[in-house]
């Protein structure tokens, strides 16, 4: 927290995720709440990141020419602006389902701008030897918000109503933005040449050409099949078989972030040089296990203790995924392929928040089954596509004759 810059990014990362957390946990609520409908929820958690996913190459553009934190801030006011929106028009009784879907969609637009700037921000503004540290310190801000955030999202929801919820989360995404307005944008590694949509093309064949990189897309997407997944399904368990409240699927969140905040802050402090596969396979299996319990709870003692489980699994699984990434991007590509390579990661959850509908109207059970089949599968892929010597140099390499070319 010494090194220059890095407090008040961190801060202004904290709130936005804080933000985020209550976002995702009012607006399925708030879904569920208002229109009765479990395929909606899902539809909603679909739009609100696919589109994202699409023009994340345009945004990784602009992150490495532009700079990142003005970006970041952008995010951050498109997301209060959305969210205020939302809850104003619902609460007029003048938010049909198509128009929330077109809101949620075009809000989306910019989340790579956040993603990716805040992230690639990390290993710019720390020292090499602190990387470890410092994703410690990444992960611990997404358990954190978890932990922080979604319970006070539940129970807005369960006091208030989803509206209000929103609308908090708006006014904490207005807190980030204000944090991030005065950090100051780092230089980039080298400059652009040509224009924004062909260096857009450029990071997307320098991510799809870079073996670790790909290996971790196919890695994250298809596990994110599962927590796309579960982040419909518990709700409905919840509320639904367990005939409990908003209050208590905020605070099972709740206790994912504790239980990850712990294993992340003492995963960050182990060296993972040469032991980044080995943690993202052991987080996947326990992530599975965990998983596994889900279909099997028959009361909230069960589900909590398989939240919490899958809570100590994203600590070694984020500081393997994250140092692995830094180490094997060149800093010239920082926002060009983080923006790429968190998008292909993350398109697994909106896959799976599509699928969660049509699977928990057909069955509860089958849907959490096939959570812990694609979790399952995922952890095969580090092993056989990620190289396991260090491949920094020749990774390196190829971003520098891609960008020549």
């Amino acid at each position: 927290m010494r090194v220059p810059g890095f407090t008040r990014l961190y801060t202004g990362l904290l709130l936005g995720r804080l933000g985020g957390s209550m976002m995702f946990v009012a607006l399925v609520l708030f879904v569920l709440e208002r229109y009765h409908s479990p395929q909606l929820a899902g539809a909603t958690a679909f739009t609100a990141a696919i589109p994202g996913v699409i023009v994340a190459p345009l945004a990784g553009a602009l992150l490495d020419r532009y700079g990142r934190a003005r970006l970041v801030v952008l995010d951050y006011l498109v997301a209060a602006i959305v969210l205020g929106l939302i809850a104003g028009l619902s609460a007029l009784r003048s938010l049909p389902p198509p128009l929330l879907l077109a809101i949620v969609a075009v809000s989306s637009l910019t989340n790579p701008l956040s993603w990716a700037g805040a992230r690639s921000l990390f290993p710019i503004l720390a020292p090499r030897h602190l990387w470890e540290r410092a994703n410690g310190l990444d992960s611990s801000g997404h358990v954190i918000a978890t932990l922080a955030a979604s319970p006070v999202a539940g129970a807005l929801v369960g006091l208030f109503g989803g509206e209000w919820a929103l609308a908090a989360s708006g006014a904490v995404y207005l807190a980030a933005a204000v944090v991030m307005l005065r950090l100051p944008d780092p230089r980039s590694a080298s400059p652009q040449i040509g224009s924004v949509l062909h260096n857009a093309w450029l990071g997307l064949k320098y991510t799809l050409r870079n073996p670790t990189l790909r290996g971790l897309a196919l890695t994250l997407s298809t596990y994110n099949i599962g927590n796309g997944l579960i982040a419909i399904a518990v709700p409905v368990l919840v509320l639904g078989r367990l005939h409990s409240g908003p209050t208590t699927v905020g605070l099972l969140w709740g206790a994912m972030g504790a239980a990850g905040l712990a294993s992340a802050l003492v995963a960050g402090r182990m060296s993972s040089q040469g032991r980044e596969r080995q943690l993202i396979v052991g987080g996947i299996l326990i992530g599975t296990l965990a998983t596994a319990m889900l279909p099997l709870a028959n009361s909230l003692v069960v589900v909590l203790a398989a939240i919490t489980l899958l809570g100590f699994a994203t600590g070694p699984f984020d500081i393997g995924l994250f140092t692995l990434r830094q180490r094997r991007t060149d800093p010239a590509w920082f926002g060009r392929a983080f923006a790429v390579s968190m998008s292909l990661n993350s398109v697994g959850n909106p896959l799976g928040s599509a699928l969660a509908g049509p699977l928990i109207a057909w069955s509860l059970t089958a849907a959490l089954w096939a959570a812990v089949a694609a979790c399952l599968v995922s952890a095969l892929f580090p092993l056989l596509l990620i190289p396991a010597g260090d491949g920094g140099v020749a990774e390196t390499s190829s971003g520098r004759e891609l960008s020549k070319g």
